[in-house]
Protein backbone atom coordinates (compact mmCIF):
# COMPACT_ATOMS: atom_id res chain seq x y z
CA UNK A 1 0.00 0.00 0.00
CA UNK A 2 1.52 -0.19 0.90
CA UNK A 3 1.58 0.64 -1.16
CA UNK A 4 1.58 2.97 0.53
CA UNK A 5 3.64 3.84 1.81
CA UNK A 6 3.28 6.66 2.31
CA UNK A 7 0.64 4.95 0.79
CA UNK A 8 -0.29 1.78 2.92
CA UNK A 9 0.57 1.86 6.94
CA UNK A 10 0.07 -1.12 9.41
CA UNK A 11 -0.75 0.07 12.71
CA UNK A 12 -0.63 -3.46 14.83
CA UNK A 13 2.66 -4.07 16.43
CA UNK A 14 4.43 -6.76 14.42
CA UNK A 15 7.79 -7.95 15.41
CA UNK A 16 10.87 -7.74 11.91
CA UNK A 17 11.09 -10.81 10.40
CA UNK A 18 14.39 -11.79 9.18
CA UNK A 19 14.89 -15.26 7.10
CA UNK A 20 17.98 -16.95 5.38
CA UNK A 21 16.92 -18.95 2.34
CA UNK A 22 19.02 -21.57 1.70
CA UNK A 23 22.29 -21.65 -0.15
CA UNK A 24 25.73 -21.00 0.07
CA UNK A 25 29.09 -19.34 -2.30
CA UNK A 26 32.07 -17.67 -1.76
CA UNK A 27 31.41 -13.52 -0.04
CA UNK A 28 30.74 -11.12 -3.24
CA UNK A 29 31.08 -7.75 -3.09
CA UNK A 30 30.10 -5.24 -5.95
CA UNK A 31 30.29 -2.49 -4.15
CA UNK A 32 32.19 -0.82 -7.14
CA UNK A 33 28.11 -0.22 -8.67
CA UNK A 34 29.56 -1.94 -12.31
CA UNK A 35 26.11 -2.32 -13.87
CA UNK A 36 25.81 -6.09 -15.51
CA UNK A 37 24.46 -6.55 -18.93
CA UNK A 38 20.92 -8.39 -17.65
CA UNK A 39 22.18 -11.48 -18.26
CA UNK A 40 23.67 -13.16 -14.54
CA UNK A 41 20.11 -14.23 -13.32
CA UNK A 42 19.08 -16.39 -16.04
CA UNK A 43 22.27 -17.20 -17.68
CA UNK A 44 23.05 -20.50 -15.67
CA UNK A 45 26.57 -18.95 -14.39
CA UNK A 46 23.82 -17.96 -11.10
CA UNK A 47 25.18 -15.32 -8.31
CA UNK A 48 27.22 -15.70 -5.00
CA UNK A 49 27.21 -14.41 -1.65
CA UNK A 50 25.43 -12.56 0.41
CA UNK A 51 22.33 -10.62 -0.94
CA UNK A 52 19.82 -8.47 1.38
CA UNK A 53 16.03 -7.48 0.38
CA UNK A 54 14.40 -5.57 2.33
CA UNK A 55 10.47 -5.29 1.55
CA UNK A 56 7.81 -3.13 3.17
CA UNK A 57 4.50 -5.33 4.41
CA UNK A 58 1.80 -3.68 4.16
CA UNK A 59 -2.05 -4.01 2.02
CA UNK A 60 -0.35 -5.99 -0.82
CA UNK A 61 0.68 -8.56 1.19
CA UNK A 62 3.69 -10.40 0.88
CA UNK A 63 2.99 -13.58 -1.00
CA UNK A 64 4.28 -11.96 -4.60
CA UNK A 65 7.62 -10.80 -2.56
CA UNK A 66 7.76 -14.57 -0.72
CA UNK A 67 6.92 -16.34 -4.70
CA UNK A 68 9.40 -13.97 -6.52
CA UNK A 69 12.13 -13.98 -3.99
CA UNK A 70 12.08 -18.08 -4.08
CA UNK A 71 12.33 -17.94 -7.75
CA UNK A 72 15.20 -15.98 -7.46
CA UNK A 73 16.92 -17.86 -5.13
CA UNK A 74 16.24 -21.18 -7.42
CA UNK A 75 17.23 -19.23 -10.18
CA UNK A 76 20.68 -18.56 -8.17
CA UNK A 77 21.16 -21.93 -5.61
CA UNK A 78 24.55 -20.06 -4.85
CA UNK A 79 23.20 -17.11 -3.37
CA UNK A 80 22.79 -16.92 -0.20
CA UNK A 81 19.23 -14.21 0.68
CA UNK A 82 18.30 -12.70 3.44
CA UNK A 83 15.17 -11.07 3.57
CA UNK A 84 14.29 -8.18 6.33
CA UNK A 85 10.79 -7.74 5.96
CA UNK A 86 7.10 -6.98 8.13
CA UNK A 87 4.63 -3.94 8.67
CA UNK A 88 7.59 -2.31 10.70
CA UNK A 89 10.79 -2.65 8.73
CA UNK A 90 10.91 0.60 7.59
CA UNK A 91 10.87 1.69 11.38
CA UNK A 92 13.60 -0.89 12.34
CA UNK A 93 16.16 -0.56 9.71
CA UNK A 94 16.24 2.99 9.93
CA UNK A 95 19.11 2.59 11.87
CA UNK A 96 21.03 0.58 9.77
CA UNK A 97 20.35 3.22 7.03
CA UNK A 98 21.43 5.81 8.64
CA UNK A 99 24.47 4.02 10.16
CA UNK A 100 25.74 3.24 6.66
CA UNK A 101 25.11 -0.59 6.81
CA UNK A 102 21.84 -0.64 4.62
CA UNK A 103 20.35 -4.05 2.90
CA UNK A 104 21.26 -4.27 -1.05
CA UNK A 105 17.94 -4.13 -2.54
CA UNK A 106 14.69 -2.10 -1.27
CA UNK A 107 11.20 -1.47 -1.76
CA UNK A 108 10.55 1.55 -0.85
CA UNK A 109 6.96 1.54 0.10
CA UNK A 110 5.04 2.39 3.29
CA UNK A 111 5.32 5.32 5.89
CA UNK A 112 9.12 5.97 6.80
CA UNK A 113 10.43 5.65 3.91
CA UNK A 114 10.55 8.92 1.57
CA UNK A 115 12.36 8.33 -1.55
CA UNK A 116 13.19 11.98 -2.27
CA UNK A 117 14.56 12.46 1.35
CA UNK A 118 16.47 9.09 0.54
CA UNK A 119 18.60 10.45 -2.30
CA UNK A 120 18.79 13.90 -0.80
CA UNK A 121 20.40 12.15 1.97
CA UNK A 122 22.53 10.05 -0.74
CA UNK A 123 20.99 6.56 0.34
CA UNK A 124 19.99 5.50 -3.41
CA UNK A 125 21.89 4.45 -5.60
CA UNK A 126 22.69 6.63 -9.24
CA UNK A 127 20.81 4.00 -11.60
CA UNK A 128 20.60 6.48 -14.87
CA UNK A 129 23.56 4.98 -16.98
CA UNK A 130 22.39 1.30 -16.24
CA UNK A 131 18.65 1.87 -16.55
CA UNK A 132 19.14 3.15 -20.50
CA UNK A 133 20.09 -0.37 -21.13
CA UNK A 134 19.09 -2.68 -18.58
CA UNK A 135 16.98 -5.35 -19.59
CA UNK A 136 14.33 -7.85 -17.85
CA UNK A 137 15.43 -11.38 -18.01
CA UNK A 138 13.14 -11.79 -20.93
CA UNK A 139 15.48 -9.69 -22.91
CA UNK A 140 13.02 -6.58 -23.20
CA UNK A 141 14.37 -2.71 -22.33
CA UNK A 142 13.31 -2.33 -18.25
CA UNK A 143 12.32 1.27 -19.54
CA UNK A 144 10.03 -0.21 -22.14
CA UNK A 145 8.57 -2.78 -20.13
CA UNK A 146 6.95 0.05 -17.60
CA UNK A 147 3.62 1.54 -17.79
CA UNK A 148 5.21 4.61 -16.33
CA UNK A 149 8.59 6.37 -16.40
CA UNK A 150 10.47 6.39 -13.03
CA UNK A 151 10.58 9.78 -11.30
CA UNK A 152 13.21 12.14 -13.05
CA UNK A 153 15.47 13.62 -10.62
CA UNK A 154 17.04 16.47 -12.12
CA UNK A 155 17.47 14.21 -15.19
CA UNK A 156 18.77 11.16 -12.99
CA UNK A 157 16.82 8.10 -11.86
CA UNK A 158 17.37 6.41 -8.45
CA UNK A 159 14.02 4.58 -8.11
CA UNK A 160 11.92 2.56 -10.62
CA UNK A 161 8.05 2.10 -10.33
CA UNK A 162 7.20 -1.67 -9.96
CA UNK A 163 3.44 -1.21 -8.41
CA UNK A 164 0.86 0.84 -10.17
CA UNK A 165 -2.04 1.48 -8.14
CA UNK A 166 -4.56 4.37 -7.66
CA UNK A 167 -5.83 6.55 -5.07
CA UNK A 168 -9.67 6.84 -5.63
CA UNK A 169 -13.42 6.59 -4.14
CA UNK A 170 -14.24 2.83 -3.25
CA UNK A 171 -18.27 1.78 -2.56
CA UNK A 172 -20.48 -1.29 -1.97
CA UNK A 173 -22.42 -1.84 -5.13
CA UNK A 174 -24.57 -3.94 -3.69
CA UNK A 175 -25.60 -1.41 -0.84
CA UNK A 176 -26.06 1.18 -3.82
CA UNK A 177 -27.90 -1.44 -5.92
CA UNK A 178 -30.42 -2.01 -2.76
CA UNK A 179 -31.19 1.45 -2.37
CA UNK A 180 -31.45 2.32 -5.75
CA UNK A 181 -28.36 4.89 -5.22
CA UNK A 182 -26.61 6.16 -8.80
CA UNK A 183 -22.75 5.89 -8.01
CA UNK A 184 -21.56 9.31 -8.53
CA UNK A 185 -19.68 10.60 -11.71
CA UNK A 186 -18.58 14.14 -10.86
CA UNK A 187 -19.06 16.87 -7.76
CA UNK A 188 -22.20 17.49 -8.46
CA UNK A 189 -23.74 13.79 -8.60
CA UNK A 190 -21.52 12.64 -5.86
CA UNK A 191 -23.07 15.49 -3.37
CA UNK A 192 -26.75 14.68 -4.75
CA UNK A 193 -26.33 11.09 -3.76
CA UNK A 194 -24.46 12.03 -0.39
CA UNK A 195 -28.10 13.97 0.46
CA UNK A 196 -29.88 10.39 -0.30
CA UNK A 197 -27.18 8.72 1.73
CA UNK A 198 -28.20 10.84 5.06
CA UNK A 199 -31.79 10.72 4.68
CA UNK A 200 -30.90 6.48 5.32
CA UNK A 201 -29.09 6.94 8.57
CA UNK A 202 -26.04 6.40 6.37
CA UNK A 203 -22.66 9.13 6.74
CA UNK A 204 -21.78 9.15 3.22
CA UNK A 205 -17.95 9.73 3.14
CA UNK A 206 -15.60 8.84 5.41
CA UNK A 207 -11.46 8.93 5.48
CA UNK A 208 -8.13 8.22 7.18
CA UNK A 209 -8.08 11.37 9.26
CA UNK A 210 -4.45 10.06 10.93
CA UNK A 211 -2.88 9.56 7.87
CA UNK A 212 -4.47 12.48 5.96
CA UNK A 213 -2.61 11.61 2.68
CA UNK A 214 -5.47 9.13 1.76
CA UNK A 215 -7.73 12.25 1.55
CA UNK A 216 -5.31 14.60 0.08
CA UNK A 217 -4.57 12.28 -2.96
CA UNK A 218 -8.17 10.86 -3.36
CA UNK A 219 -9.84 14.60 -3.17
CA UNK A 220 -7.77 17.27 -2.83
CA UNK A 221 -4.59 16.59 -5.55
CA UNK A 222 -7.55 15.12 -8.03
CA UNK A 223 -9.84 18.80 -7.55
CA UNK A 224 -6.40 20.65 -7.99
CA UNK A 225 -5.98 19.04 -11.32
CA UNK A 226 -9.60 18.87 -12.52
CA UNK A 227 -9.99 22.81 -11.45
CA UNK A 228 -6.98 23.48 -13.34
CA UNK A 229 -7.97 22.25 -16.82
CA UNK A 230 -6.92 18.86 -16.43
CA UNK A 231 -3.08 19.66 -16.03
CA UNK A 232 -1.10 18.31 -12.91
CA UNK A 233 1.57 20.83 -13.79
CA UNK A 234 0.30 22.32 -10.74
CA UNK A 235 0.88 19.78 -8.51
CA UNK A 236 4.21 19.52 -10.39
CA UNK A 237 4.73 22.93 -9.16
CA UNK A 238 4.13 22.39 -5.48
CA UNK A 239 6.52 19.64 -5.78
CA UNK A 240 9.15 22.24 -6.82
CA UNK A 241 8.47 24.00 -3.52
CA UNK A 242 7.17 27.33 -6.02
CA UNK A 243 4.81 29.30 -3.42
CA UNK A 244 3.65 30.67 -6.56
CA UNK A 245 1.56 27.64 -6.88
CA UNK A 246 -0.81 28.58 -4.12
CA UNK A 247 -1.90 31.36 -5.40
CA UNK A 248 -3.41 29.22 -8.34
CA UNK A 249 -7.50 29.53 -8.54
CA UNK A 250 -7.24 26.23 -9.17
CA UNK A 251 -5.85 25.45 -5.65
CA UNK A 252 -8.90 27.67 -3.65
CA UNK A 253 -11.57 25.89 -6.17
CA UNK A 254 -10.39 22.37 -4.87
CA UNK A 255 -10.38 23.37 -1.38
CA UNK A 256 -13.76 24.76 -1.32
CA UNK A 257 -14.66 21.72 -2.29
CA UNK A 258 -13.79 19.89 0.55
CA UNK A 259 -15.70 23.09 2.90
CA UNK A 260 -18.61 21.84 0.80
CA UNK A 261 -18.12 18.14 1.49
CA UNK A 262 -17.84 19.27 5.49
CA UNK A 263 -20.43 22.26 5.88
CA UNK A 264 -22.79 19.74 3.77
CA UNK A 265 -22.07 17.30 6.32
CA UNK A 266 -20.95 14.69 4.25
CA UNK A 267 -17.69 13.61 6.20
CA UNK A 268 -17.71 12.02 8.91
CA UNK A 269 -16.37 13.88 11.80
CA UNK A 270 -15.02 11.11 13.61
CA UNK A 271 -12.91 10.30 10.88
CA UNK A 272 -10.41 12.73 12.09
CA UNK A 273 -9.39 10.24 15.11
CA UNK A 274 -9.10 6.92 13.09
CA UNK A 275 -6.47 5.09 11.22
CA UNK A 276 -6.87 3.68 7.84
CA UNK A 277 -7.99 -0.20 9.60
CA UNK A 278 -10.47 1.39 11.48
CA UNK A 279 -11.92 3.62 8.82
CA UNK A 280 -12.11 0.95 6.75
CA UNK A 281 -13.99 -0.79 8.96
CA UNK A 282 -16.37 1.32 9.10
CA UNK A 283 -17.03 1.28 5.46
CA UNK A 284 -17.02 -2.14 5.16
CA UNK A 285 -19.94 -2.04 8.13
CA UNK A 286 -22.05 0.12 5.91
CA UNK A 287 -21.50 3.37 8.56
CA UNK A 288 -19.95 4.85 5.68
CA UNK A 289 -21.07 4.56 1.87
CA UNK A 290 -18.06 5.43 0.28
CA UNK A 291 -14.33 5.79 1.48
CA UNK A 292 -11.11 7.51 0.33
CA UNK A 293 -8.01 5.12 -0.09
CA UNK A 294 -6.11 3.23 -2.61
CA UNK A 295 -6.74 0.19 -4.80
CA UNK A 296 -4.62 -2.05 -2.46
CA UNK A 297 -7.80 -1.67 0.43
CA UNK A 298 -9.84 -4.62 -0.33
CA UNK A 299 -7.05 -7.06 -0.61
CA UNK A 300 -5.57 -5.61 3.27
CA UNK A 301 -8.91 -5.88 4.44
CA UNK A 302 -9.81 -9.50 2.60
CA UNK A 303 -10.58 -11.11 6.24
CA UNK A 304 -13.16 -8.48 6.71
CA UNK A 305 -15.13 -8.53 3.98
CA UNK A 306 -18.34 -9.48 4.50
CA UNK A 307 -20.34 -11.89 2.08
CA UNK A 308 -21.86 -10.28 -0.95
CA UNK A 309 -19.71 -6.96 -0.55
CA UNK A 310 -19.16 -5.65 -4.28
CA UNK A 311 -16.08 -3.01 -4.23
CA UNK A 312 -17.18 0.05 -6.63
CA UNK A 313 -14.05 2.55 -7.35
CA UNK A 314 -13.77 5.32 -9.38
CA UNK A 315 -10.31 7.08 -9.30
CA UNK A 316 -11.84 10.67 -9.18
CA UNK A 317 -15.45 12.50 -8.05
CA UNK A 318 -14.04 15.63 -7.94
CA UNK A 319 -14.55 16.78 -11.54
CA UNK A 320 -17.19 18.79 -13.44
CA UNK A 321 -20.30 16.90 -15.09
CA UNK A 322 -18.42 15.69 -18.42
CA UNK A 323 -15.26 16.00 -17.37
CA UNK A 324 -12.39 13.47 -17.12
CA UNK A 325 -11.29 11.34 -14.18
CA UNK A 326 -8.03 12.30 -12.49
CA UNK A 327 -6.24 9.33 -11.16
CA UNK A 328 -3.42 10.11 -8.69
CA UNK A 329 -1.10 7.24 -9.01
CA UNK A 330 0.88 5.30 -6.54
CA UNK A 331 3.38 3.87 -7.27
CA UNK A 332 6.01 1.74 -5.07
CA UNK A 333 9.19 1.41 -6.66
CA UNK A 334 12.96 -0.67 -5.81
CA UNK A 335 16.30 0.78 -5.86
CA UNK A 336 19.84 -0.29 -4.64
CA UNK A 337 21.18 1.13 -1.85
CA UNK A 338 24.20 3.27 -2.28
CA UNK A 339 26.54 1.32 0.16
CA UNK A 340 25.27 -2.26 -1.14
CA UNK A 341 27.46 -4.82 -0.76
CA UNK A 342 26.37 -6.91 -3.49
CA UNK A 343 25.22 -4.49 -6.07
CA UNK A 344 25.14 -7.29 -9.04
CA UNK A 345 23.09 -9.61 -6.91
CA UNK A 346 20.54 -6.03 -6.58
CA UNK A 347 20.54 -4.83 -10.26
CA UNK A 348 20.06 -8.88 -11.32
CA UNK A 349 17.08 -8.98 -8.64
CA UNK A 350 15.48 -5.59 -10.59
CA UNK A 351 16.12 -7.60 -13.85
CA UNK A 352 14.19 -10.90 -12.10
CA UNK A 353 11.31 -9.07 -11.33
CA UNK A 354 10.67 -7.14 -14.48
CA UNK A 355 9.97 -10.09 -16.17
CA UNK A 356 6.88 -9.88 -18.46
CA UNK A 357 5.03 -13.22 -16.58
CA UNK A 358 5.37 -10.76 -13.08
CA UNK A 359 2.44 -8.65 -14.29
CA UNK A 360 -0.38 -10.78 -13.62
CA UNK A 361 1.44 -12.63 -11.04
CA UNK A 362 1.53 -9.14 -9.35
CA UNK A 363 -2.08 -8.54 -9.48
CA UNK A 364 -3.36 -11.97 -8.70
CA UNK A 365 -1.48 -12.38 -5.44
CA UNK A 366 -1.38 -8.28 -4.57
CA UNK A 367 -4.81 -7.97 -5.63
CA UNK A 368 -3.45 -4.41 -7.27
CA UNK A 369 -1.70 -3.73 -10.86
CA UNK A 370 1.58 -3.77 -11.37
CA UNK A 371 3.74 -1.15 -13.10
CA UNK A 372 4.66 -4.05 -15.82
CA UNK A 373 3.05 -3.56 -19.14
CA UNK A 374 0.98 -6.66 -19.44
CA UNK A 375 -2.70 -7.47 -20.57
CA UNK A 376 -4.38 -8.88 -17.03
CA UNK A 377 -8.13 -9.59 -18.48
CA UNK A 378 -7.04 -12.85 -18.46
CA UNK A 379 -5.65 -13.04 -15.37
CA UNK A 380 -7.63 -14.27 -11.40
CA UNK A 381 -6.81 -10.48 -10.75
CA UNK A 382 -10.29 -9.62 -9.20
CA UNK A 383 -12.68 -7.79 -10.64
CA UNK A 384 -12.19 -4.10 -9.62
CA UNK A 385 -8.59 -4.14 -10.33
CA UNK A 386 -9.39 -5.43 -13.56
CA UNK A 387 -11.59 -1.92 -13.71
CA UNK A 388 -9.01 0.04 -12.44
CA UNK A 389 -6.56 -0.86 -15.03
CA UNK A 390 -9.35 -0.18 -17.40
CA UNK A 391 -9.43 3.34 -16.47
CA UNK A 392 -6.23 3.91 -16.04
CA UNK A 393 -5.76 2.81 -19.70
CA UNK A 394 -9.04 4.96 -20.47
CA UNK A 395 -8.94 8.55 -22.84
CA UNK A 396 -10.89 9.68 -20.45
CA UNK A 397 -8.52 9.73 -17.39
CA UNK A 398 -5.61 12.23 -17.26
CA UNK A 399 -3.33 9.37 -15.21
CA UNK A 400 -0.86 11.75 -12.51
CA UNK A 401 2.44 10.51 -12.48
CA UNK A 402 3.58 9.80 -8.79
CA UNK A 403 4.99 13.20 -7.84
CA UNK A 404 7.15 13.19 -4.41
CA UNK A 405 6.62 16.14 -2.35
CA UNK A 406 9.31 17.30 0.04
CA UNK A 407 8.47 15.52 3.28
CA UNK A 408 7.93 18.69 5.15
CA UNK A 409 5.72 20.28 2.67
CA UNK A 410 3.83 16.81 2.51
CA UNK A 411 3.28 17.21 6.27
CA UNK A 412 2.13 20.96 5.80
CA UNK A 413 -0.08 19.70 3.33
CA UNK A 414 -1.63 16.63 5.73
CA UNK A 415 -2.22 18.71 8.90
CA UNK A 416 -3.87 21.45 7.22
CA UNK A 417 -6.20 19.51 5.13
CA UNK A 418 -7.35 17.79 8.73
CA UNK A 419 -7.80 21.12 10.15
CA UNK A 420 -9.95 22.22 7.30
CA UNK A 421 -12.08 19.24 7.39
CA UNK A 422 -12.64 19.59 10.84
CA UNK A 423 -13.26 23.40 10.15
CA UNK A 424 -10.21 24.95 12.45
CA UNK A 425 -8.95 26.92 9.58
CA UNK A 426 -10.46 28.54 6.47
CA UNK A 427 -9.42 27.61 2.26
CA UNK A 428 -6.93 31.05 2.98
CA UNK A 429 -5.53 29.28 6.38
CA UNK A 430 -4.65 26.20 4.88
CA UNK A 431 -2.99 28.43 1.82
CA UNK A 432 -0.96 30.51 4.25
CA UNK A 433 0.42 26.84 6.33
CA UNK A 434 1.42 25.00 3.25
CA UNK A 435 3.01 27.93 1.21
CA UNK A 436 5.03 28.97 4.13
CA UNK A 437 6.30 25.61 4.51
CA UNK A 438 7.15 25.44 0.71
CA UNK A 439 8.95 28.79 0.65
CA UNK A 440 10.92 27.54 3.97
CA UNK A 441 11.64 24.23 2.42
CA UNK A 442 12.75 26.21 -1.18
CA UNK A 443 15.48 28.32 0.74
Amino acid sequence: MSWKKRLSVLSAAALLTVFTLSGCGSSNDAASGTANTGTTASSGKGLTGDFEVQYFVGGYGDAWWKKVVEEFQTANPDLKIKVSAGPKINDQMKPRWIGGNPPDFVYIDGAGLNARQMIEDGQLEDLTEWYKTAKTVDGDLISESLTQAPEDYSGKTYNIPLALSSWGIFWDKKLFADNNWKAPTDFDSFVAVSKEIKAKGITPFIHTGIYPYYINNSILYPAMVSANNDDFSILQKIAANDPEAFKSPAVMTALNQIVTMRDDGIIDPAAVQLNHTDSQMLFLQHKDAFIANGLWMPNEMSKDVPEGFDFGFMPSITQKPGGKSIAVTSTATVGVAAKAKNKEAAYAFIQFIFAKKQASQWAELSGAPSNIKGDISASNAPAFVKQAAEYLNSKDTIVVPTITFNADVEKAMNDATVALTIGTIDPNGWIERVSAAAQKAAN
